[in-house]
């Protein structure tokens, strides 16, 4: 655990995949103490790809900064464990995240008999109730579609999970929400969230829904250029890869000044009658704009492009793989606990994640008052590890 802005707060998350956990990890990494429980011996996330040494990476870095519960689940004394540490008495206490299956021994209702103002956020699939997952929910949301080279004739996935990103977030912002609201008014909450509406909402926020609904013309594919103004890769005489971006007025004369392109592209604009300060106007006419762009860039190497575009403060970056990444960026061995950076709380490093069952007896003993006697019994029964 780390000292930090929700030092005190206590949630415990039961969960799998992607979103849960990292709804768990963003608090966590804001100070709260999250305890993660676990079937014994590690669920599915154990031993998900990609794995060092039989150990699974996936899981180490969602699961920094919180303690690891293992338990025997499908044992009445193991869920009985589990239910009371989610109803722990205590105002930081009595809050539970999941995207299980909420029944049995996690039903709100159940959990609510022990504890009146439990707060439990549960991530579904849809909001029918019907399984789904990051990449079925972008399969139906119109995304693959426009993702990928131009000309493409099918879907093109994502490799980055935006969906479930998005959900953990957001599942995060309602359990600081719904534990407010009980603040206030005493009441607990049974919040629940579908992958599927936060995908239709986000979508919706950035205007593909209005589009599909108003234009006639469907969005088409456009490969890495940005859509509605300009922005695009390049290569440099060194074989190296960089983004060229201008969204305004001022980073478009920077690329101008930089580049010593200014009288090229005011013919440019003189031919068509346009003003390329303009957006739109650089969207439309990208093709002349980078036919101009990129013999000169294709002329230096990436110092160099780096050092005219620094001078001139071009809106750029250079493409890395993960191991230019990790080799390159010291932030990627110095992992920060979170990236929120608060006035009163500087940050700090992340902490490992717990191997699988490596805090249950410390909590069970903590958290719940058991002795060596009643830990002894649980072991020999099976129910700990």
């Amino acid at each position: 655990m780390i000292d930090g802005i929700l030092s005190g707060l206590r949630v415990v998350e039961a969960s799998a995949f992607v979103a849960a956990p990292l709804a768990g990890a963003t608090l966590a990494s804001l100070g709260a103490e999250v305890l993660r429980v676990e079937q014994l011996g590690g669920g599915i996330d154990s031993r998900r790809w990609p794995l060092h040494q039989g150990r699974s990476l996936y899981r180490a870095g969602l699961d920094r900064g919180k303690r690891s519960i293992g338990l025997d689940l499908r044992s009445a004394r193991g869920q009985e464990l589990a239910g009371n540490l989610v109803t722990q008495p205590g105002a930081d206490c009595g809050i539970l995240v999941t995207n299980l299956p909420a029944r049995g021994w996690m039903e709100y209702e159940r959990l609510a008999e022990r504890r009146p103002d439990l707060v439990m956020v549960v991530i579904e699939g849809t909001s029918e109730g019907g399984s789904a997952v990051d990449y079925t929910v972008n399969a139906g949301i119109g995304f693959p579609f426009v993702t990928g080279p131009e000309g493409w004739p099918g879907p093109v996935n994502n490799v980055l999970p935006a969906w479930d990103i998005a959900t953990g977030m957001l599942t995060a912002a309602a359990v600081l929400a719904a534990e407010r609201h009980r603040r206030i008014t005493g009441r607990g909450q049974a919040v629940r969230l579908a992958l599927s509406d936060v995908a239709m909402a986000v979508t919706g926020h950035l205007g593909y829904l209005a589009e599909a609904a108003l234009v006639e013309e469907p969005r088409g594919r456009f490969g890495n250029d940005l859509y509605g103004t300009y922005g695009r890769d390049f290569q440099t005489a060194d074989g190296r890869y960089v983004m060229v971006s201008a969204l305004t007025g001022r980073q478009w004369k920077a690329l101008a000044e930089a580049t010593g392109l200014a009288a090229q592209f005011k013919a440019l604009e003189d031919l068509h009658g346009v003003d390329l300060s303009e957006e739109g106007a650089r969207f439309v006419h990208r093709a002349e704009v980078s036919a101009l762009v990129e013999p000169w860039i294709a002329a230096r190497t990436l110092d160099e492009v780096a050092e005219r575009f620094g001078a001139h403060d071009v809106l750029w970056g250079p493409y890395r793989s993960f191991k230019e990444l990790v080799r390159q960026d010291p932030r990627a061995s110095h992992l920060a606990a979170s990236p929120v950076r608060f006035t009163t709380h500087p940050p700090q490093p992340a902490p490992a994640a717990s191997e699988i069952g490596a805090d249950t007896v410390a909590v069970l003993r903590e958290l719940l008052g058991l002795g060596d006697d009643e830990i002894a019994d649980l072991r020999a029964a099976g129910v700990i590890g």
